[in-house]
């Protein structure tokens, strides 16, 4: 009888590390394709490859910024579509002076001022948030497993105070 227990208890200890070892395989996997949508992401900014950030969103993203209004000085959300954000960077990703309509001035990021910094913050199941820091700006991803790929459906994002802005 206690052999039958003792063989129990080691038959489920290396049930469990098995299990271990697969959940951390499983999270690797799901971080480096995380970490891949976010670089789509922000180097597709940068280069203007709209086919390269369209991969990165779900066709459902919501892009919003807390913005103040010119007129109450009261603050509000300011959305942007998927669409939106595809042609943005089709027409002048990478502007360091991007509007959020038209860039007719554009003047491209340098590429040593490129910055792409990508901290996950969490990974459960289908879901998982991150961070990603341009040159310019912050922003904070939501990302969803849709048909076994990684894709950002949420952005909120917040301007830095840089010197050329002050």
């Amino acid at each position: 009888m206690r052999s039958n227990t003792a063989a129990c208890i080691v038959l489920l200890g290396f049930t469990r590390l098995a299990f271990a070892d697969g959940a951390m395989t499983q999270n690797a996997a799901d971080a480096a394709a995380i970490k891949q949508a976010a670089l789509d992401y922000v180097e597709g900014w940068y280069a203007a490859d709209a086919q390269r950030m369209s991969r990165a969103l779900a066709p459902e993203l919501a892009k919003r910024i807390v913005e103040k209004d010119a007129k109450t000085g009261k603050d509000y959300l300011r959305e942007m579509s998927k669409e939106k954000l595809v042609q943005n960077t089709k027409e002048g990703g990478g502007c360091t002076n991007a509007s959020w309509d038209s860039r007719p001035n554009c003047i491209k990021t340098p590429k040593e001022n490129q910055q792409k910094d990508i901290t996950i913050f969490d990974i459960y199941e289908n879901n998982a948030s991150a961070k990603v820091v341009f040159y310019e700006w912050v922003d904070y991803l939501h990302l969803a497993k849709i048909n076994g790929r990684w894709v950002i459906v949420n952005v909120l994002w917040q301007m830095k105070p840089t010197q050329h802005q002050q």
